[in-house]
């Protein structure tokens, strides 16, 4: 398949050098764990998804919540970029990537997890749709079961924890008929 290169007319998407100052003005905005800070970065219908969050957020309220439930219980999360941002060229879409350390040592709730005092390190993915400058719709991924891992939620990979772990889960789905 032929390699397709776009020429400034074709461009559709997102600026680059835009999209790189977006990116840094998201993790930066992060990072001073103010939440007008960060909402200033979406539109007020914004859709948010994030892997650790248990519903999809619609608009400022439902993501402050968010924001303040993640610093209350990681109150010194901090976001740095490790890749160059992606862009979609026929779309206002952007992705990168990135790193966060932090210490769990708040509520972490939902769902309810006590502090562990555990120091967390993990990399995860940021992809944005942006409409009028502002991020419009936002998905986050990351290992939610590696956070869970560093928590000392879940057994280590391999470990006879995850074995004991899978075997119940194996027995439960027997019983079910499954």
């Amino acid at each position: 398949m032929a390699e397709t290169t776009l020429t400034p007319r074709e461009w559709h998407g997102v600026d680059p050098a835009f999209a790189a100052g977006f990116s840094r003005r998201i993790v930066d905005a992060w990072n001073t764990r103010q939440a007008d800070q960060v909402l200033g970065l979406m539109t007020d219908d914004v859709d948010y998804q994030d892997a650790s969050w248990p519903t999809r957020m619609r608009g400022h309220i439902a993501v402050r919540e968010f924001l303040d439930s993640t610093w209350r219980a990681v109150p010194d999360l901090s976001f740095q970029l490790v890749e160059n941002v992606l862009l979609d060229p026929t779309a206002s879409k952007i992705a990168d990537y990135w790193r966060a350390t932090g210490t769990h040592s708040g509520l972490w709730d939902p769902p309810g997890l006590a502090p562990t005092a555990r120091r967390l390190e993990f990399e995860g993915a940021f992809l944005a749709e942006l409409r009028d400058g502002k991020a419009c719709r936002i998905r986050v991924e990351y290992d939610v079961a590696g956070v869970m891992r560093q928590l000392g939620v879940l057994p280590p990979v391999g470990s006879w924890g995850e074995r004991a772990l899978i075997s119940v889960t194996n027995l439960q789905s027997r019983l079910r008929g499954r």
